[in-house]
């Protein structure tokens, strides 16, 4: 199985990890439509919706950039009905997008705290739920959310409450489609790796040079989600999935190649945050 000729509407991927899973179903040539807010570029973040089209035409797939906001309910309907437009249909939806504050309660500002629910959870219910009953008619649906597992730990409830409960909720809404559209044949499940991904997040918010280059390259977790959505949705569904216990189940036992700085050994990564 390949993932040639599917449809995948994820929100965000101008970079990072969801342009890494883009490109890795691109070069099957999957159609990958992309809803976004990066219409021009960044000052300190590299890449814009349309860079990340040409880098998904340039490694074999279709690209449907579609600037709008995950948090706005039209741009979410108008992406919907552009991708089954534009591809006839949609395969999988990928909840990428994602706001990150690490910033304890009483630091929190109270629009930070309601961006990260708007984006991260209430994004990813209603992104998905907008595409369900195009998914219904898909061949293998899947429904991927880069979340953690629940993890009740007071390590994690009580480092960051707020950005906590924001990925905790989109873990939430995602394992509730699982058992809602079970019967419809429709796949939820989440994915989130061991260590730290080389990304902007990491670099900016989790600990700059010394953090990346003790962190795994974003191409891992694309490996994984590549996985993931080529398994049979009626039996893979309902699961909080780890990147690298998804690679070793298909076989895959020797990660140094996904070392950000090659040589690192895996005792030298950094974890991800939220897994003991």
């Amino acid at each position: 199985m390949t993932l040639a000729g599917k449809t995948i509407l994820m929100s965000g991927g101008s970079r990072g990890i969801g342009l890494a899973i883009a490109l890795r179903a691109a070069a099957d040539g999957a159609n990958i439509a992309m809803l976004a807010k990066t219409d021009t570029p960044h000052p300190k973040l590299e890449g814009t919706i349309h860079t990340a089209a040409e880098q998904i035409r340039a490694a074999g797939g279709q690209a449907l950039p579609i600037v709008g906001d995950v948090r706005d309910g039209d741009d979410i309907t108008e992406a919907v009905l552009k991708t089954q437009g534009e591809f006839g249909g949609i395969d999988i939806v990928i909840n990428n997008a994602s706001v990150i504050d690490l910033s304890r309660s009483l630091d929190l500002g109270a629009k930070k705290y309601d961006l990260m629910q708007d984006v991260n959870v209430r994004g990813t219910f209603m992104l998905s739920r907008a595409a369900v009953p195009i998914l219904k008619d898909a061949e293998n649906p899947h429904i991927l959310s880069l979340s953690p597992p629940l993890n009740p730990s007071p390590k994690w409830l009580g480092a960051h409450t707020g950005y906590t409960l924001a990925k905790f909720g989109m873990t939430l809404a995602t394992l509730g489609l699982a058992a809602e559209f079970a019967r419809d044949g429709i796949a939820a499940n989440t994915l989130w790796p061991r260590t730290t991904i080389a990304t902007a997040a990491v670099q900016n918010l989790l600990g700059g040079d010394k953090v990346m280059a003790a962190s795994r390259t974003p191409d891992i977790y694309a490996d994984a989600a590549y996985a993931v959505l080529l398994k049979p949705a009626r039996e893979y569904t309902g699961q909080t999935l780890i990147v690298e216990d998804v690679l070793e189940a298909d076989g895959v036992t020797d990660f140094s190649g996904y070392a950000a700085i090659p040589g690192t050994p895996d005792s030298a990564l950094f974890p991800d945050i939220f897994l003991d």
